[in-house]
């Protein structure tokens, strides 16, 4: 069992400097609490969807992603971390799994990136999973867990992953009504991967106000969600522009039963209700 931090932090726009800054202290607060793995926003440098990317993204390794390796090193955690990455002639909107060593082993680029910013960000090119001590673990990025991208989150599963950890940006227009219910289109997918592999899924939102791009005038308004492996929610973080907030959580991935074919064709009995009575 080890602990997990659920980052829920304001991202200022245009701010990689005073965004990185809030990260650290955060990130320090959570280690402080006994936090061994910690999960940030989607796009925390720079804000997700922002025009302005294209001249002020960074390569990775660059700058961003150094002071994202610093801050895992220095305060002895593992993190994963969304980020702004520029790559040649084209913007990624991508994320790490940094080591508590400071060293990258996962570098995912989102794949499905959302009409209204894909003149912003290139189609993401990769997938991958990486072995920590606290299981298999893929990364992938906001909506590459909507329902209708869930061929990421399977892709991943059937790799091995135990946990599923995503960086996010969830936002609403500003006509939305106060109290009304959110985040269905995310219960739902992480709920369907979670009990279906018998997996972790976290998703960790920003909060504030979106102050560029297609959704300008939108609110981030957190309510990150974790979901067990028996498909139900194990937190849900606090709903609002101002709900920044850190959620430590504790987490006992499963050993991996099956794998390959054996897998496969286990989780094809379970999607057509060809499964044998226990």
């Amino acid at each position: 069992m080890f602990t997990l931090a659920m980052i829920q932090m304001r991202v200022d726009f245009h701010q990689p400097e005073a965004n990185l800054n809030r990260a650290a202290h955060l990130v320090a607060q959570a280690a402080a609490d006994g936090a061994q793995l910690c999960i940030l926003p989607e796009c925390m440098d720079l804000g997700w969807g922002t025009p302005e990317a294209l001249q002020l993204a960074q390569p990775i390794p660059g700058a961003v992603s150094q002071r994202l390796c610093q801050i895992a090193r220095e305060n002895g955690v593992w993190l994963v971390s969304g980020l702004t990455e520029k790559a040649g002639d084209r913007v990624y909107n991508a994320a790490l799994l940094i080591s508590d060593h400071g060293e990258i082993l996962l570098h995912h680029r989102k794949i499905n990136v959302l009409t209204g910013v894909e003149d912003v960000y290139a189609i993401g090119d990769r997938l991958s999973v990486a072995d920590t001590p606290f299981g298999r673990i893929g990364i992938d990025i906001c909506a590459d867990n909507a329902v209708q991208s869930l061929s990421v989150g399977h892709t991943l599963a059937r790799m091995g992953a135990q946990m599923i950890l995503s960086p996010c940006a969830w936002a609403v227009p500003p006509q939305r009504e106060e109290g009304l219910p959110y985040g269905q289109e995310w219960h739902v997918p992480y709920g369907h991967l979670s009990s279906l592999y018998g997996i972790y899924v976290v998703g960790v939102s920003n909060v504030g106000q979106v102050t560029c791009g297609s959704w300008q005038g939108w609110k981030a308004i957190g309510n990150s969600i974790a979901y067990g492996p028996d498909g139900k929610a194990l937190a849900v973080l606090p709903y609002g522009e101002e709900a920044q907030c850190v959620r430590s959580i504790q987490l006992q991935p499963k050993g991996v039963e099956l794998q390959g074919t054996a897998l496969a064709e286990r989780i094809y009995q379970k999607l057509t209700g060809m499964l044998p009575s226990e």
